[in-house]
């Protein structure tokens, strides 16, 4: 048994087995070929996307009345849902007054709960 030489493994490990560590002599890997990114628009946005702003904000609106129907209707999808923030740019008090007279308008049958079928 004197006799018998162990082997360790380029990492210093005996019986070649790895600790978990990445070794950095391996090669890249084959599906990720790629090199630097180029400098320029390619992996980014295409076009440049403008800040939405507060629609009542900007007209100075102060009360949304809930009788206004062709204004409230611009924020009604057309299955019925109230759109969000995110997508009309309403900031949060008007968003919440918003919706308020949206529901008012619906319970009064102004305007549909849901969209046509």
């Amino acid at each position: 048994m004197a006799d018998e030489t162990t082997r360790t493994a380029p990492g210093g490990v005996e019986g070649g087995q790895s600790s978990g560590a990445p070794s950095g002599d391996r090669g890249p890997r084959p599906g990720s070929a790629r090199g630097p990114r180029p400098a320029g628009r390619e992996g980014g946005r295409k076009y440049f996307r403008r800040k939405k702003v507060c629609k009542f904000c900007v007209e100075k609106i102060d009360a949304i009345n809930y009788k206004d129907v062709r204004l409230l209707s611009q924020f009604v999808a057309e299955s019925g849902k109230i759109v969000p923030r995110r997508l009309t740019g309403v900031c949060t008090p008007h968003q919440r007054r918003l919706t308020k007279a949206i529901k008012q308008a619906r319970n009064i049958a102004l305007l549909p709960f849901a969209g046509r079928p």
